[in-house]
């Protein structure tokens, strides 16, 4: 059972495929609440030559498009909140986000000072302290006010192992993630396509699965074979079928949604 299907679309690639997508159950060992199953659908596409800025506008044209083909405007009630998903969205680094909505200056932050927070703001810090895991921490308390449509891009690179780092500061990666009433709808990065480089970051998330991060990656040997073959740039982007189907039907709960969604035993 596959948590994705972006390393098989990467693979075909390599192999000449330019253009690629995919509808595909996934399956995640993820707690049970109202936006997350453990099996859910899924649409992956893969873009050769493309860069996370251009999967950026297929997004919103994407989503603005099917809400027209669905219900005919992109203007509708969603539980609460009055949703419109017409182009053009907000679009935030995730330090502008953070900045805006908690009136923090991470990046002017002590370590010190971003434990504190995370601390007194009972946030859980899995595995060791990195700066950018903090920032990603603390970003959590933003996405509920993310109501209306919005980007939120330039991710921290070291959370971010699949991502391209920007040319231009590698300390943060070319990844992201669109919010619409406040969860993620849709994931997006310029591929990593330097087989040395990724094999670095596995090796350290390798160490750190053996240190207890449950959540850290497995190193890919057959993949990392691919990308030595040769991988173009390309661009990859992830979007929850059940999620988008929750909106567009004003449901509340994924399992709404979902014709078999996992419950808990009744005893």
């Amino acid at each position: 059972m596959r948590i994705s299907n972006e390393m098989y679309l990467k693979r075909l690639i390599v192999g000449g495929y330019e253009k690629i997508f995919e509808f595909s159950p996934d399956f995640r060992n993820e707690a049970v609440d109202r936006t997350h199953n453990p099996e859910f659908l899924q649409m992956e596409t893969m873009w050769a030559y493309a860069d996370y800025t251009m999967n950026m506008d297929l997004c919103e044209k994407m989503v603005e498009y099917i809400a027209k083909k669905v219900l005919g405007t992109t203007k509708f009630q969603y539980l609460d909140n009055a949703i419109d998903v017409k182009r053009p969205w907000v679009r935030l680094t995730i330090v502008g986000a953070i900045k805006k909505y908690l009136k923090l200056d991470v990046l002017k932050m002590s370590d010190n000072e971003l434990l504190k927070y995370i601390k007194d703001n009972k946030l859980e810090l899995k595995g060791k302290f990195s700066r950018g895991l903090a920032y990603e921490l603390i970003f959590s308390l933003v996405e509920d006010k993310l109501i209306q449509p919005t980007i939120i891009y330039d991710f921290p690179a070291e959370t971010s192992i699949l991502a391209k780092p920007k040319e231009d500061d590698p300390l943060w990666a070319e990844r992201f993630e669109a919010y619409v009433n406040g969860y993620e709808l849709i994931n997006s990065y310029s591929e990593l396509n330097n087989p040395q480089l990724l094999e670095k970051y596995w090796e350290q998330q390798e160490k750190d699965r053996i240190k207890g991060d449950a959540e850290a990656q497995r190193m890919d040997k057959d993949f990392l074979r691919a990308l030595e073959y040769g991988m173009p740039p390309a661009s990859g982007l992830g979007i929850g079928i059940d999620r988008l189907t929750m909106l567009l039907t004003n449901s509340r709960s994924i399992r709404d949604v979902i014709f078999f969604p996992f419950m808990k035993p009744e005893d």
